[in-house]
């Protein structure tokens, strides 16, 4: 179809699950478990560190889950009803980072505003 973009595009997913990483958080708890089933129910997926504070566009701490296209039926379904109450940032990779983020990105839960100044296009 003309003027619409091609999802061949899409090299890849990611989602940002954004929980703070430090002692006594509220959702210290809730991370950490997501963490460890994303991990043993998606062997293929590639957990990203937690950032203790915000990086990049991020406007909170998070950590982030890296997947490839052919995982998206199963994890995001999984995230929808497992995030435990966790904002999530779901966002395609297609090399034009500003429109993946901003523009083709999914919530769930609270949508964050994200700092689009250090994002290229």
């Amino acid at each position: 179809m003309s003027g619409f973009a091609d999802p061949s595009a899409i090299q890849g997913w990611h989602a940002h699950l954004y929980c703070d990483p430090a002692e006594g958080s509220p959702t210290r708890a809730a991370g950490a478990r997501l963490r460890e089933a994303i991990a043993a129910e998606f062997p293929d997926a590639v957990l990203g560190r937690w950032h203790a504070a915000p990086v990049g566009p991020h406007p909170a701490p998070m950590f982030q889950v890296a997947f490839a296209p052919a995982l998206w039926p199963h994890l995001v379904p999984w995230l929808a009803l497992n995030r435990a109450g966790l904002t999530v940032l779901v966002h395609p990779e297609t090399g034009r980072q500003k429109a993946d983020h901003l523009h083709h990105a999914i919530w769930m839960g609270a949508v964050l505003p994200l700092d689009a100044s250090v994002l290229p296009d």
